[in-house]
């Protein structure tokens, strides 16, 4: 195979006698990579692949580097809107791929899609796959959503292939004129690296870390507990949950919140919710924890009450510790939650719904068991991690076989 870049390229192997195929990740900022491409990277060098990621520099990225055992570059990125910062940013990303003179990028992340797509479009890789893992604009409105518009569209032109990591996303993409049905596709059941199953399985030494949290955070051993996994933002339906809860405490005073996580990549949280959360009887605040796992083993089940998604990593990491979830009827939440067989489905931003499906779970364990029975056979038969990397691996593989023809 011959590539724009004038080298021999063999896409079926790479091996003794073969040019190894260089895949570049691009994101925004490096908890992307450290969080959403962990271990994906990993395997994506054991099967033959060069691969670097691009990202804004941060102590994550050389985690990232350390662990997966592959390349990074940093270069600064603003996540917002930054006109003359996102200009520089382009010349410097266009400066690195045409250095790396990749066979295939893959680009996720608002500001890293578009400048990655540009810039790969601008050096013309072989294979531009634009990893669609969200829409922000669904949030946004006025101004600031009409170039959040134009940015997808401008991102989506670059890309050979939109990959959407559930089908919902997909469908709202196609809906608003992005790109065409024909160039957006879901792999598999959706996801973009699956769910490390085994790390959040509920196992004996997993139930002892649970009882001597539950001591450390003053819990009873049968309180019941609600869940949060996250940021503790608006989007992410903080504030009803605050609301849903204080409504479940008037029923269940024996009731706990848990809240584990803070704000992504200096996100800010707002002052008023932030008072609430400490002053709110019956709520825990863990922050920022490096592994979750033994804190879902505590819940009972899961709050997801958040304004849009792409596919959530949450709910299915609850689903791994046979957790039921409470989500919002919105684009990414309805593909992870199948409602009335792992968890439930409530409209968004309605706290009264929210509290009585909670207060259901709580209220009837049998129902809380049987669902997250079902949610742990989902992810199962469905998300496990290894079978998500092999579908982006023979994806990358189809792509590089069809753009040589």
């Amino acid at each position: 195979m011959v590539d724009d870049h004038g080298g021999d390229r063999d896409p079926g192997a790479s091996g003794e006698g073969c040019v190894t195929l260089k895949l570049v990740y691009l994101v925004t900022v490096p908890a992307t990579a450290n969080v959403l491409l962990r271990g994906q990277l990993a395997y994506m060098r054991e099967r033959g692949f060069d691969v670097t990621v691009v990202s804004a520099p941060g102590p994550e990225l050389d985690t990232v580097a350390r662990r997966e055992g592959v390349r990074t570059v940093a270069v600064p990125m603003e996540r917002e809107i930054a006109p003359r910062a996102d200009a520089v940013a382009l010349a410097r990303v266009t400066r690195v791929l045409a250095s790396l003179q990749p066979d295939i990028v893959n680009a996720s992340t608002s500001k890293a899609g578009l400048l990655g797509m540009i810039a790969a479009a601008t050096v013309r890789v072989p294979v531009r796959v634009y990893l669609l893992r969200g829409l922000r604009l669904e949030t946004e409105r006025g101004a600031r959503r009409a170039v959040l518009g134009a940015a997808e569209r401008v991102a989506s032109r670059c890309a050979h292939e939109i990959i959407c990591v559930s089908e919902s996303l997909r469908a709202r993409f196609v809906a608003a004129g992005f790109a065409s049905s024909e160039r957006c596709r879901v792999l598999g059941c959706g996801s973009s690296n699956g769910v490390e199953v085994e790390r959040f399985a509920t196992t004996p030494t997993r139930l002892d870390e649970a009882r001597a949290l539950r001591a450390r955070l003053g819990f009873d051993e049968t309180a019941p507990v609600i869940g949060f996994v996250g940021r503790p933002v608006v989007d992410k339906g903080i504030r009803e949950l605050l609301v849903a809860f204080a409504a479940v405490r008037e029923r269940r005073r024996d009731a706990k919140l848990l809240l584990v996580g803070e704000g992504f990549a200096g996100d800010r949280l707002d002052p008023t919710i932030e008072r609430a959360l400490r002053d709110t009887p019956g709520i825990a605040i863990v922050g920022h924890v490096a592994e979750p796992a033994p804190y879902y083993a505590i819940m009972n089940v899961l709050a997801f009450p958040s304004y849009r998604e792409g596919f959530p990593n949450v709910p299915m990491e609850a689903a791994a510790a046979a957790i039921p979830t409470v989500g919002t009827r919105v684009t990414g939440v309805v593909d992870a939650v199948r409602d009335g067989e792992t968890g439930s489905l409530v409209e968004p931003r309605n706290p009264v719904s929210l509290a009585a499906a909670l207060a259901r779970y709580l209220d009837d364990p049998a129902l809380c068991a049987r669902h997250g029975e079902a949610a742990h056979e989902r992810v199962v038969a469905d998300y496990a991690r290894e079978a998500v990397w092999a579908r982006w691996h023979d994806e990358y593989r189809r792509l590089l076989c069809e753009r040589s023809r």
